[in-house]
């Protein structure tokens, strides 16, 4: 059954507004997924606040047109049948859901993305952002790596203080 053109229409609108505020959109082939294999994706990217949706290539076109950012795109990346997983708070948990759910599922493919910039990336570059690490990690390598030489410094600071309480306590025993 056709779509009437005021669905179309108001579908664009709906896609636009979520690509101008997209972190970074996933492209997807799911062909070969199965429906409770969709929806369990779904759940699983719905709980990390991303947003899984098929889309029809030309109003992905038309939405791209529409959005600011994304004018640039090369359209002709928009073939086959496609969905999207829409990441608006994390740059990377999109691509990383979807790489790790791809691993357990062959039938889902990456074909690309599509930062907030409008840049498009390939399928080998999203996985390559999926394997970076998390924000917390990045942060505790940081902290870490602050902290190392400080660790240190008290080590060797406490070291001559334990030293002299050992020559200390040689003398008391030698006195004893």
């Amino acid at each position: 059954m056709a779509i009437s053109r005021e669905s179309k229409e108001k579908a664009v609108a709906q896609l636009s507004t979520d690509l101008g505020r997209i972190k970074l959109a996933v492209m997807t082939d799911y062909r070969g997924l199965s429906v409770p294999e969709i929806e369990e994706l779904r759940g699983i990217l719905r709980d990390e606040g991303i947003s899984y949706r098929v889309t029809k290539n030309t109003l992905l076109r038309l939405a791209t047109q529409s959005t600011p950012a994304l004018k640039n795109i090369d359209q002709t990346a928009f073939t086959g049948p496609m969905a999207l997983a829409l990441g608006f708070d994390d740059e990377v948990a999109a691509a990383r859901v979807i790489f790790q759910y791809a691993k357990k599922h062959d039938a889902l493919e990456i074909v690309g993305g599509i930062t907030a910039d409008g840049v498009l990336l390939s399928a080998a570059e999203v996985k390559a952002l999926a394997t970076l690490p998390t924000r917390e990690q990045l942060l505790g390598q940081v902290v870490g790596t602050i902290a190392a030489p400080l660790t240190g410094f008290v080590g060797v600071m406490s070291g001559n203080v334990r030293s002299i309480i050992n020559v200390l306590n040689a003398l008391s025993e030698a006195k004893a």
